[in-house]
């Protein structure tokens, strides 16, 4: 028996079934490469959903945790330390808001944004008690939490979790006349996706992120911007919004701030939504802890100073470019930004697990997103010549004998 037959037991064994990955049991990385419990070395072209666009184990980021975890890990809130202040401001900084506010997770930041959003409608906008609506969208993905999944359009992410917070409208994604239509007195935000990720790679009219933000400062409704995935240099800026030149009025991330190391999230806003928030009315035991903050600046220094953003336009450019010319009789799309990449399995063609299935025994990991479409987003640091290397691979895999 392998030793990947043997962990995927005794994971399926013990864990709660609430994922089914590929049957592959990584134990090493570097870069953008990873190696199995049986020795096989894998392209990871998933980059863990985007949080490892710096790469594995990139040296700086692994740097930086053993340092700081050698000195001072976690203190809570209770009290100060060292290093939050100093990450803070420089994430700041970089995305162009006077704070931030440190959370862990991706879904403790919506969750965060969205209570920010609620209470800037009550005690600035005047909205009366307990009537704020947030917009979202129609295919969108925020999170696992009950809230979050409340306002999912998926009846899956739905299913047995109820009931759900009031609260919430949703919209098509990428309509900008469903937003004005939406939009009432009582409107205190537009919850939004730049691209939606496991949503299927789904890319909007160009300029839509910019009216949209022209529409909500029309009727003073905060445009919440959900770069958890889409941002710190994935789409080939720094930020997916900088293409519509807006990072909206509160800007979410997380994911490839903690570097693939450790979870670090945070929502950023000027004074007058931060300025919402006093001692007691929201709070997280880890999120601003020394060692978060020491990796959370390791690694948008990384990002900064390797050109992440740059490498991610060129290189995305170019592979969507080599991957629309297979003329695949499988392929109804190949659509995205940077090295955010879906390609779309015609329905006829079947579902994109087995296609993503065939590119793993040949050696590239990529996972399936919303039923038909391949997710590619390898690490940031990934080489031309790697991802050209590549492309026969995926030109295989796409060609109409392999999968049936």
């Amino acid at each position: 028996m392998h030793r990947t037959e043997t962990f995927v037991r005794e994971a399926e064994r013990w864990s709660a079934h609430n994922y089914a990955p590929l049957p592959v049991v990584i134990e090493r990385g570097e870069s953008c490469w990873v190696w199995d419990v049986d020795g096989n070395k894998f392209l990871d072209m998933l980059s863990a959903y985007s949080a490892l666009n710096q790469g594995h184990r990139h040296p700086a980021i692994v740097g930086a945790l053993k340092e700081q975890a050698d000195k001072l890990t976690l203190t809570s809130r209770a009290f100060h330390n060292d290093r939050m202040g100093t990450f803070l401001k420089a994430l700041a900084e970089a995305a162009g808001f006077t704070r931030a506010l440190p959370m862990n997770t991706g879904a403790e930041a919506v969750e965060t944004a969205i209570k920010a959003a609620r209470k800037w409608g009550y005690k600035v906008k005047g909205v009366a008690e307990d009537r704020a609506e947030i917009i979202v969208c129609e295919n969108n993905f925020h999170g696992r939490t009950t809230t979050i999944v409340g306002f999912s359009s998926e009846d899956q992410y739905r299913d047995g979790f109820g009931p759900f917070a009031p609260g919430f409208k949703l919209i098509p994604h990428g309509d900008l006349e469903a937003l004005e239509a939406a939009i009432t007195a009582d409107t205190v935000g537009f919850l939004v996706e730049p691209i939606q990720g496991e949503g299927g790679i789904v890319v909007p009219p160009d300029g839509f992120l910019a009216r949209a933000h022209e529409i909500c400062r029309a009727n003073r409704v905060l445009l919440l911007n959900d770069e958890i995935q889409t941002g710190l240099g994935r789409t080939g800026r720094m930020f997916c919004g900088d293409w519509d030149g807006t990072r909206g009025d509160i800007l979410i991330v997380g994911k490839a701030l903690g570097g693939g190391v450790y979870p670090v999230s945070a929502i950023l806003a000027n004074d007058e939504v931060m300025d919402v928030f006093h001692p007691g009315d929201h709070g997280s035991t880890f999120g601003g802890n020394p060692l978060g903050a020491a990796v959370g600046l390791a690694s948008l220094e990384v990002i900064l100073n390797e050109g992440l953003a740059d490498r991610a336009e060129q290189l995305g450019t170019w592979f969507m470019d080599r991957l629309r010319q297979f003329n695949s009789p499988h392929v109804k799309e190949v659509r995205g930004r940077g090295l955010m990449i879906g390609v779309e399995i015609r329905p006829e063609s079947g579902m994109a697990r087995p296609f993503c299935e065939a590119l793993k025994e040949r050696g590239v990991l990529c996972n399936d997103t919303h039923h038909h479409t391949i997710r590619i987003a390898p690490p940031l640091v990934i080489e031309r010549e790697t991802l050209e290397a590549s492309l026969p691979i995926f030109e295989e895999v796409l060609s109409p004998s392999v999968v049936a």
